[in-house]
């Protein structure tokens, strides 16, 4: 028996499973990591212009080429493990270079990616983090000595995750060069791929922050705009049962108004919908993390719960808002669509019934008319009956006069009874 086919993207999908394997990291270590996203219509982009300033960050260290094809790539330049993944929207670029410099989070660290080099990409700097993987040291007093020397206070965020395998810190600021900083203190025997991944999510962390909190700045714009057309659109709504204005310009405003806000909804649809999805997996990644509490500190999703989520609200209330004010509007348009066709109805009935008037005037006259028919047919009638009964009248001795008098009468009820014929079977 020959053996089934296999479906065509079987392969395809399994082998997307382990598309994007953690990095295998060893203490003490420095990661830098940069997400690069277009300002405009990210989705859209072209992608070639993105392998294209990979392969020119492959070609001064002379590495290989990933696939034509390829969205992730892992490989060596210079000291570093690089590794490169392109996203919907953005792409990034992580570098794991062994060894700490002696200055804590030191920009020279994030010179693995050239500043000439970014200054041609296709895009603009999202993200730009620097993550400093050390030893834990013997008690928490000096983690936290080390933390107040390294970040600022009072956005710091510090928690034991993975059961204790960990702790990680950092204070969600930019610093002077541009980066944003985390440290990871590692337990002694926590495996390279633990720390990998606890690494890993911590860039997933801020680049799904930032990309989410995009959505923040297109609903601060779309407020905007929505609370110039509540005011008109609540007017328009008060004023359905006033009886100055006219229904087809109030309709006409209306719909004005609903067509503004399918346009905006339009527009901000995918920027919402992808802020939510990001906003998601932040909070599954913090989620995976297991925090536990150093010391009373506020965790990472304490601070993101403080800082964040209200954010993350106000999208969610603003794109509400459009979809009631969609709503609304679509509403009082067939309310409006309503009145107008009950006002037409209106005014087709009374049209109905002035033709109603005028047909039956119509008839009136037309009986008249009828009647003036019967006396003037009858006037000729009796001129040709004369001339045809004269010979005979005047053998009886009548005269002329005599026999008009007789024919009139008998002509005059011959031509109304034969109208009323006619008439009865057009009827």
């Amino acid at each position: 028996m020959p053996p089934i086919p296999d479906h065509p993207l079987r392969y395809s999908l399994v082998n997307e499973l382990h598309a994007r394997p953690f990095p295998a990291l060893h203490v003490p270590c420095m990661a830098a990591y940069v997400a690069i996203k277009e300002p405009d219509d990210a989705a859209n982009r072209d992608r070639a212009a993105d392998r294209a300033h990979l392969l020119a960050l492959l070609d001064r260290h002379g590495s290989g080429h990933p696939q034509p094809d390829a969205t992730h790539f892992s490989g060596t330049i210079g000291r570093a493990e690089l590794k490169w993944e392109s996203h919907t929207e953005f792409v990034t670029y992580s570098a794991f270079t062994p060894g700490l410099s002696d200055r804590p989070f030191d920009p020279m660290e994030a010179k693995v990616f050239p500043a000439e080099w970014l200054a041609v990409a296709p895009g603009k700097r999202l993200a730009s983090v620097l993550i400093r993987v050390e030893r834990l040291p013997d008690s928490e007093e000096e983690v936290l000595a080390r933390l107040e020397e390294w970040f600022v206070a009072e956005s710091l965020a510090v928690s034991w995750v993975v059961d204790g395998a960990a702790v990680i810190a950092g204070d969600f600021r930019i610093d002077a060069a541009g980066h944003m900083r985390f440290v990871v203190f590692v337990r002694e025997g926590v495996g390279a791929r633990r720390i990998g991944r606890i690494v890993q999510r911590l860039c997933e962390i801020e680049t799904y922050r930032a990309m989410s909190m995009l959505g923040l700045m297109r609903s601060r714009e779309l407020s905007a705009r929505l609370n110039a057309l509540d005011p008109k659109l609540s007017a328009l709504v008060s004023g359905l049962d006033a009886s100055n204005h006219s229904p087809e310009d109030a309709l006409n405003e209306l719909l004005s108004i609903s067509a503004e806000l399918e346009s905006l909804a339009v527009r901000f649809s995918f920027r919402f919908g992808a802020t939510g999805a990001y906003e998601a997996i932040v909070n599954q990644r913090i989620e995976v993390l297991r925090e536990t509490r150093l010391q009373g500190r506020q965790t990472f999703g304490e601070f993101m719960m403080r800082r964040y989520d209200p954010a993350m609200r106000t999208v969610k209330s603003t794109e509400n808002r459009l979809a009631a004010m969609a709503e609304r509007a679509q509403r009082a348009a067939e309310l409006l669509r309503t009145r107008v066709d009950v006002e037409r109805s209106a005014q087709n009935q009374k049209l109905l019934e002035s033709m109603d008037r005028r047909a039956d005037l119509a008839l009136r006259l037309q009986h008249t008319v009828e009647g003036l028919s019967v006396v003037a047919i009858s006037y000729y009638a009796v001129s040709l009956a004369a001339y045809a009964a004269y010979p005979l009248t005047e053998a009886v001795g009548l005269s002329k006069g005599m026999a008009t008098a007789v024919l009139t009468p008998l002509v005059i009820g011959a031509v109304w009874l034969g109208l009323r014929r006619i008439r009865k079977k057009i009827h």
